[in-house]
């Protein structure tokens, strides 16, 4: 693979790479393909009429109504809905669709997941390059049903680098850098070895961008490690964990921070961390 400056990573690379990769799941349209037509009716007049109400509440004038198109016409093209979407709205349909769960809290999936990700056992380290960036990082950890039994199933991880890069969004990065999927066994126990990531931005040089800088707004996320934590059946838990300190976490620009979510990690002499983080999986219904 050709290596390139990941200074050259753009909003609208990474984001037509999400768009893209979400088109090829033909899936959206299928489960949701027996919802009653007055349900479709329901949620989308509830939705316009919301659009309404701010109009006119603050009399939104033409050519604030004409710069609105021209910028949702600017986030198909930059490729930036799956971006926009994940951002400003997942975490509440995450909210509402986990607010039964007993088990481990989840949070958003994000832009940037990609399925398949390299199998390195039970114990292992993410792919990763020779001279990889950031401190090391080994998280020990064990997957349970509520019922306190632990479960033979998988921990797929992924997360930035140390300059807040995703492979597989941005140029110059191996095709499966920080991204690993660790399969247990009857004793529901893994040991990750990765780097500990940073805080970063959202793309700023795209549409959403643009939103970002006109409402005053800032485009940081804490620093965080995605999961996606799963075992035959029980639910699939998708969560993003943080560290403790992050400036972020109070207003991620994402709203997905919780406090179950926060992780543990120990310093230790060497300039690494060690930590210890659990998942307790639903069963599934």
């Amino acid at each position: 693979m050709t290596t390139m400056d990941t200074s050259q990573a753009t909003a609208a690379a990474s984001g037509n790479a999400a768009t893209e990769r979400f088109s090829l799941d033909k899936s959206a349209f299928a489960k949701v393909k027996d919802t009653p037509v007055e349900r479709v009716d329901m949620l989308a007049r509830e939705v316009l009429d919301a659009v309404h109400a701010t109009i006119r509440r603050h009399r939104v004038s033409y050519d604030e109504y004409n710069a609105l198109k021209a910028w949702l016409i600017q986030v198909g093209a930059d490729g930036e809905w799956p971006l926009f979407l994940d951002v400003w709205v997942e975490h509440v349909i995450e909210e509402v669709a986990t607010s039964g769960r007993q088990g481990n809290k989840g949070s958003i999936e994000g832009p940037y997941y990609v399925p398949d990700a390299p199998e390195r056992g039970a114990r292992g380290a993410v792919p990763m390059r020779p001279e990889e960036k950031g401190r090391p990082l080994v998280w020990q950890g064990t997957i349970t049903g509520t019922d306190g039994k632990p479960l033979a199933g998988k921990v797929e991880l992924w997360h930035a680098d140390s300059d807040g890069f995703y492979s597989q969004y941005a140029p110059g990065l191996p095709e499966w850098n920080l991204r690993g999927t660790f399969c247990t066994g009857a004793d529901g126990r893994f040991e990750i070895t990765t780097i500990r990531p940073a805080p970063y931005q959202i793309p700023t040089d795209g549409a959403c961008g643009k939103l970002i800088a006109a409402a005053g707004w800032h485009a940081w996320r804490p620093a965080h490690l995605h999961v996606k934590v799963s075992a035959p059946g029980h639910e699939l838990l998708t969560a993003q964990l943080y560290f403790p300190g992050d400036p972020h976490n109070d207003d991620d620009v994402a709203t997905a921070v919780k406090p179950e979510l926060m992780l543990n990690p120990v310093e230790q002499p060497d300039g690494s961390f060690t930590l210890r983080y659990d998942f307790v999986l639903d069963p599934g219904v």
